[in-house]
Protein backbone atom coordinates (compact mmCIF):
# COMPACT_ATOMS: atom_id res chain seq x y z
CA UNK A 1 0.00 0.00 0.00
CA UNK A 2 0.89 3.49 -0.86
CA UNK A 3 -0.51 6.70 0.60
CA UNK A 4 -0.56 10.77 -0.02
CA UNK A 5 -2.45 13.56 1.44
CA UNK A 6 -4.06 16.26 0.29
CA UNK A 7 -5.77 19.70 1.11
CA UNK A 8 -9.37 20.21 -0.47
CA UNK A 9 -11.48 23.51 -0.86
CA UNK A 10 -14.02 24.80 0.84
CA UNK A 11 -17.12 22.67 0.50
CA UNK A 12 -15.22 19.84 -1.43
CA UNK A 13 -17.92 17.15 -2.34
CA UNK A 14 -16.18 14.25 -2.44
CA UNK A 15 -19.04 11.62 -3.19
CA UNK A 16 -20.92 13.62 -5.85
CA UNK A 17 -17.38 14.47 -7.83
CA UNK A 18 -16.79 10.94 -7.76
CA UNK A 19 -19.93 9.76 -9.06
CA UNK A 20 -18.88 11.31 -12.33
CA UNK A 21 -17.06 8.48 -13.06
CA UNK A 22 -19.90 6.03 -13.22
CA UNK A 23 -20.56 6.73 -16.94
CA UNK A 24 -23.63 4.69 -16.50
CA UNK A 25 -25.56 3.79 -13.91
CA UNK A 26 -24.31 1.51 -10.88
CA UNK A 27 -20.77 1.33 -12.58
CA UNK A 28 -19.26 -1.71 -10.88
CA UNK A 29 -15.99 -0.53 -10.91
CA UNK A 30 -16.33 2.20 -8.77
CA UNK A 31 -18.36 1.93 -4.95
CA UNK A 32 -18.64 5.45 -3.24
CA UNK A 33 -20.25 6.65 -0.43
CA UNK A 34 -20.56 9.66 1.83
CA UNK A 35 -16.75 10.18 2.28
CA UNK A 36 -14.99 7.59 1.17
CA UNK A 37 -14.51 6.17 -2.69
CA UNK A 38 -13.01 3.75 -4.17
CA UNK A 39 -12.07 3.00 -8.04
CA UNK A 40 -10.12 -0.11 -9.49
CA UNK A 41 -8.84 0.06 -13.17
CA UNK A 42 -6.13 -1.08 -15.17
CA UNK A 43 -3.17 1.40 -15.06
CA UNK A 44 -0.20 1.72 -17.73
CA UNK A 45 1.75 -0.20 -14.91
CA UNK A 46 -1.17 -2.82 -14.69
CA UNK A 47 -4.23 -3.07 -12.61
CA UNK A 48 -4.53 -1.07 -9.74
CA UNK A 49 -7.23 0.53 -7.00
CA UNK A 50 -7.53 3.76 -5.62
CA UNK A 51 -9.28 4.57 -2.19
CA UNK A 52 -10.00 8.01 -1.53
CA UNK A 53 -10.98 8.98 2.01
CA UNK A 54 -12.20 12.58 2.98
CA UNK A 55 -11.79 14.03 6.69
CA UNK A 56 -12.75 17.86 7.51
CA UNK A 57 -10.40 19.42 5.34
CA UNK A 58 -7.83 16.90 3.85
CA UNK A 59 -8.22 13.96 1.42
CA UNK A 60 -6.33 11.28 2.04
CA UNK A 61 -5.68 8.42 -1.01
CA UNK A 62 -4.31 5.07 -0.81
CA UNK A 63 -3.50 2.80 -3.51
CA UNK A 64 -2.56 -1.23 -4.62
CA UNK A 65 -1.48 -3.11 -7.04
CA UNK A 66 0.74 -3.04 -9.36
CA UNK A 67 -0.41 0.35 -10.66
CA UNK A 68 -0.79 1.80 -7.02
CA UNK A 69 2.19 4.18 -7.78
CA UNK A 70 0.50 5.42 -10.80
CA UNK A 71 -2.73 6.02 -9.21
CA UNK A 72 -0.96 7.75 -6.35
CA UNK A 73 0.77 9.88 -8.84
CA UNK A 74 -2.84 11.15 -10.47
CA UNK A 75 -5.00 10.62 -7.06
CA UNK A 76 -5.95 14.44 -6.92
CA UNK A 77 -6.51 15.07 -10.26
CA UNK A 78 -8.95 11.57 -9.83
CA UNK A 79 -10.44 13.09 -7.03
CA UNK A 80 -11.10 16.43 -9.29
CA UNK A 81 -8.49 18.44 -7.12
CA UNK A 82 -7.39 19.69 -10.42
CA UNK A 83 -10.51 21.04 -11.85
CA UNK A 84 -11.18 24.67 -12.65
CA UNK A 85 -14.27 25.79 -11.67
CA UNK A 86 -13.28 29.68 -11.78
CA UNK A 87 -16.20 32.01 -12.92
CA UNK A 88 -18.69 29.38 -12.66
CA UNK A 89 -20.77 31.66 -10.51
CA UNK A 90 -20.78 35.09 -12.33
CA UNK A 91 -23.06 33.51 -15.37
CA UNK A 92 -26.20 36.08 -15.66
CA UNK A 93 -28.48 32.86 -15.11
CA UNK A 94 -30.48 33.35 -11.46
CA UNK A 95 -30.61 29.49 -12.10
CA UNK A 96 -27.39 28.56 -12.73
CA UNK A 97 -25.79 31.34 -10.43
CA UNK A 98 -27.78 29.58 -7.32
CA UNK A 99 -26.87 25.91 -8.70
CA UNK A 100 -23.02 26.93 -8.76
CA UNK A 101 -23.31 27.99 -5.08
CA UNK A 102 -25.48 24.86 -4.11
CA UNK A 103 -23.20 22.45 -5.33
CA UNK A 104 -19.62 24.54 -5.23
CA UNK A 105 -18.43 21.47 -3.73
CA UNK A 106 -18.47 19.22 -6.70
CA UNK A 107 -15.73 18.85 -9.33
CA UNK A 108 -15.48 16.88 -12.32
CA UNK A 109 -12.51 14.23 -12.15
CA UNK A 110 -9.07 13.60 -14.89
CA UNK A 111 -8.24 10.28 -14.30
CA UNK A 112 -6.16 10.09 -17.71
CA UNK A 113 -7.67 6.34 -18.47
CA UNK A 114 -9.21 6.36 -22.00
CA UNK A 115 -10.45 2.45 -22.52
CA UNK A 116 -11.91 2.38 -18.97
CA UNK A 117 -14.83 5.06 -19.44
CA UNK A 118 -15.03 4.21 -23.92
CA UNK A 119 -16.18 0.77 -22.75
CA UNK A 120 -19.10 1.99 -20.31
CA UNK A 121 -19.98 4.67 -22.51
CA UNK A 122 -20.52 2.49 -25.63
CA UNK A 123 -22.82 0.10 -23.60
CA UNK A 124 -24.57 3.10 -22.63
CA UNK A 125 -25.65 3.92 -26.38
CA UNK A 126 -29.45 4.42 -27.22
CA UNK A 127 -30.41 1.82 -24.20
CA UNK A 128 -31.74 2.67 -20.45
CA UNK A 129 -29.86 2.78 -18.14
CA UNK A 130 -30.77 -0.53 -16.60
CA UNK A 131 -29.71 -2.08 -19.23
CA UNK A 132 -26.05 -0.52 -19.86
CA UNK A 133 -26.00 -1.49 -16.31
CA UNK A 134 -26.60 -5.12 -16.67
CA UNK A 135 -24.43 -5.59 -19.77
CA UNK A 136 -21.27 -3.66 -18.22
CA UNK A 137 -21.44 -5.83 -15.30
CA UNK A 138 -21.74 -8.88 -17.42
CA UNK A 139 -18.84 -7.64 -19.63
CA UNK A 140 -17.06 -7.23 -16.04
CA UNK A 141 -17.92 -10.83 -14.85
CA UNK A 142 -16.87 -12.33 -17.69
CA UNK A 143 -13.13 -11.09 -18.09
CA UNK A 144 -13.03 -11.09 -14.10
CA UNK A 145 -9.59 -10.27 -12.52
CA UNK A 146 -9.35 -9.81 -8.83
CA UNK A 147 -9.15 -6.24 -7.28
CA UNK A 148 -5.70 -5.15 -5.12
CA UNK A 149 -5.97 -4.13 -2.13
CA UNK A 150 -8.96 -4.58 0.55
CA UNK A 151 -11.61 -3.57 -1.39
CA UNK A 152 -15.29 -3.55 -0.96
CA UNK A 153 -16.35 -7.31 -2.34
CA UNK A 154 -18.75 -5.51 -4.80
CA UNK A 155 -16.02 -3.49 -6.79
CA UNK A 156 -14.62 -4.78 -10.48
CA UNK A 157 -11.88 -4.33 -12.38
CA UNK A 158 -12.25 -2.67 -15.87
CA UNK A 159 -11.27 -5.57 -18.71
CA UNK A 160 -7.81 -5.88 -20.31
CA UNK A 161 -8.35 -4.11 -23.66
CA UNK A 162 -6.35 -7.20 -25.72
CA UNK A 163 -8.76 -9.83 -23.83
CA UNK A 164 -11.85 -8.28 -24.97
CA UNK A 165 -10.90 -7.22 -28.76
CA UNK A 166 -10.22 -11.01 -28.80
CA UNK A 167 -13.69 -12.08 -28.10
CA UNK A 168 -16.02 -12.37 -30.73
CA UNK A 169 -19.50 -10.40 -30.64
CA UNK A 170 -21.91 -13.14 -30.47
CA UNK A 171 -20.58 -13.68 -26.85
CA UNK A 172 -21.76 -10.31 -25.93
CA UNK A 173 -25.24 -11.56 -26.45
CA UNK A 174 -25.68 -13.23 -23.18
CA UNK A 175 -24.77 -10.12 -21.40
CA UNK A 176 -27.50 -7.77 -23.51
CA UNK A 177 -25.39 -6.39 -25.76
CA UNK A 178 -26.70 -6.79 -29.48
CA UNK A 179 -23.61 -6.90 -32.43
CA UNK A 180 -23.54 -3.18 -33.07
CA UNK A 181 -22.01 -1.96 -29.68
CA UNK A 182 -20.43 -5.67 -29.11
CA UNK A 183 -18.78 -4.87 -32.19
CA UNK A 184 -18.18 -1.57 -31.46
CA UNK A 185 -16.24 -2.07 -27.72
CA UNK A 186 -14.13 -4.80 -29.91
CA UNK A 187 -12.82 -2.07 -32.06
CA UNK A 188 -12.26 0.64 -29.08
CA UNK A 189 -10.04 -2.46 -27.80
CA UNK A 190 -8.09 -3.09 -30.55
CA UNK A 191 -7.75 0.68 -30.34
CA UNK A 192 -7.01 1.17 -27.04
CA UNK A 193 -3.12 1.73 -27.01
CA UNK A 194 -3.43 4.75 -29.51
CA UNK A 195 -6.60 6.03 -27.46
CA UNK A 196 -4.33 6.17 -24.31
CA UNK A 197 -1.84 8.37 -25.86
CA UNK A 198 -3.98 11.06 -26.16
CA UNK A 199 -2.88 14.18 -23.72
CA UNK A 200 -5.86 16.54 -24.03
CA UNK A 201 -10.09 16.74 -24.93
CA UNK A 202 -9.64 17.20 -28.66
CA UNK A 203 -6.95 14.94 -29.30
CA UNK A 204 -8.83 12.24 -27.58
CA UNK A 205 -12.42 13.25 -29.22
CA UNK A 206 -11.12 12.95 -32.70
CA UNK A 207 -8.96 9.58 -32.05
CA UNK A 208 -12.30 8.30 -30.56
CA UNK A 209 -14.46 9.34 -33.29
CA UNK A 210 -12.44 7.69 -35.86
CA UNK A 211 -13.86 4.30 -34.59
CA UNK A 212 -16.39 3.32 -36.24
CA UNK A 213 -19.46 3.25 -33.87
CA UNK A 214 -18.03 6.32 -31.50
CA UNK A 215 -19.77 9.83 -32.08
CA UNK A 216 -20.27 13.15 -30.55
CA UNK A 217 -21.97 11.50 -27.52
CA UNK A 218 -19.77 8.76 -26.55
CA UNK A 219 -16.24 11.26 -26.96
CA UNK A 220 -18.29 13.37 -24.63
CA UNK A 221 -19.02 10.72 -21.82
CA UNK A 222 -15.20 9.81 -22.27
CA UNK A 223 -13.61 13.12 -22.19
CA UNK A 224 -15.36 14.65 -19.68
CA UNK A 225 -13.91 12.56 -16.83
CA UNK A 226 -10.80 11.66 -18.78
CA UNK A 227 -9.75 15.28 -18.78
CA UNK A 228 -11.83 17.39 -16.23
CA UNK A 229 -13.38 18.83 -19.68
CA UNK A 230 -16.58 21.05 -18.04
CA UNK A 231 -17.01 22.04 -21.54
CA UNK A 232 -17.97 18.69 -23.01
CA UNK A 233 -21.33 17.98 -24.20
CA UNK A 234 -23.39 14.98 -24.76
CA UNK A 235 -25.06 15.94 -27.98
CA UNK A 236 -27.58 13.21 -28.90
CA UNK A 237 -28.33 12.42 -25.75
CA UNK A 238 -32.05 10.97 -24.87
CA UNK A 239 -32.91 13.56 -22.00
CA UNK A 240 -30.07 16.42 -21.77
CA UNK A 241 -31.76 18.47 -24.92
CA UNK A 242 -35.21 18.25 -22.87
CA UNK A 243 -33.58 19.04 -19.79
CA UNK A 244 -31.34 22.32 -21.21
CA UNK A 245 -34.65 23.44 -22.78
CA UNK A 246 -36.82 23.38 -19.57
CA UNK A 247 -34.75 24.35 -17.03
CA UNK A 248 -33.23 27.20 -19.15
CA UNK A 249 -36.29 28.49 -21.33
CA UNK A 250 -38.91 27.01 -20.20
CA UNK A 251 -39.40 24.85 -23.23
CA UNK A 252 -41.15 21.31 -22.70
CA UNK A 253 -38.98 20.11 -25.60
CA UNK A 254 -35.76 20.85 -26.83
CA UNK A 255 -33.30 19.47 -30.17
CA UNK A 256 -30.08 19.29 -29.63
CA UNK A 257 -29.42 22.73 -31.62
CA UNK A 258 -30.94 24.42 -29.22
CA UNK A 259 -29.12 23.10 -26.36
CA UNK A 260 -25.89 24.33 -27.79
CA UNK A 261 -27.77 27.33 -28.60
CA UNK A 262 -29.04 27.46 -24.78
CA UNK A 263 -25.61 26.65 -23.20
CA UNK A 264 -23.36 29.09 -25.60
CA UNK A 265 -23.45 32.03 -22.57
CA UNK A 266 -22.12 29.69 -20.68
CA UNK A 267 -19.28 27.92 -22.67
CA UNK A 268 -16.08 26.29 -21.08
CA UNK A 269 -18.74 25.23 -18.85
CA UNK A 270 -21.47 23.89 -20.93
CA UNK A 271 -20.80 20.30 -20.07
CA UNK A 272 -21.19 21.53 -16.40
CA UNK A 273 -24.10 23.19 -16.88
CA UNK A 274 -26.00 20.18 -17.68
CA UNK A 275 -24.47 18.33 -14.50
CA UNK A 276 -25.28 20.60 -12.34
CA UNK A 277 -29.35 20.69 -13.62
CA UNK A 278 -28.81 17.15 -13.32
CA UNK A 279 -27.46 17.32 -9.45
CA UNK A 280 -30.42 19.55 -8.58
CA UNK A 281 -32.97 17.47 -10.31
CA UNK A 282 -34.17 19.30 -12.85
CA UNK A 283 -36.04 17.45 -15.83
CA UNK A 284 -38.72 18.02 -18.36
CA UNK A 285 -42.16 16.81 -18.60
CA UNK A 286 -42.87 13.44 -19.38
CA UNK A 287 -44.42 11.99 -22.68
CA UNK A 288 -45.45 9.22 -24.27
CA UNK A 289 -44.17 5.54 -23.35
CA UNK A 290 -40.49 4.94 -22.06
CA UNK A 291 -37.73 3.55 -24.11
CA UNK A 292 -38.14 -0.41 -23.62
CA UNK A 293 -35.61 -2.70 -22.78
CA UNK A 294 -34.62 -5.68 -24.97
CA UNK A 295 -32.63 -8.81 -24.53
CA UNK A 296 -30.15 -10.86 -27.05
CA UNK A 297 -29.40 -13.54 -24.66
CA UNK A 298 -31.29 -15.83 -26.89
CA UNK A 299 -29.33 -14.93 -29.98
Amino acid sequence: MSDRSFAVPDRYDLARSMRHLAVIPNDPTLVVSDREAWWATRTPDGPGSLHLRVSGASLSAFAYGPGASWLLSRADAIAGLHDDVSGLAAFDHPLVRRLARTFAGVRIPATGRLFHHTVAAILGQKVTGGEASRGYRGLLRHFKAPVPGPAPPRLMLSPDPADVAATPYWQFHPWGIEQKRADTVRRAAAFAVRLEKATDPALATRLLTSVPGIGAWTAAEVVRVAFSDGDAVSVGDYHHKNVVAWALAGEPRGTDERMLELLEPFRGHRGRVVTLLQLAGHSAPKFGPRMPIRSFARF
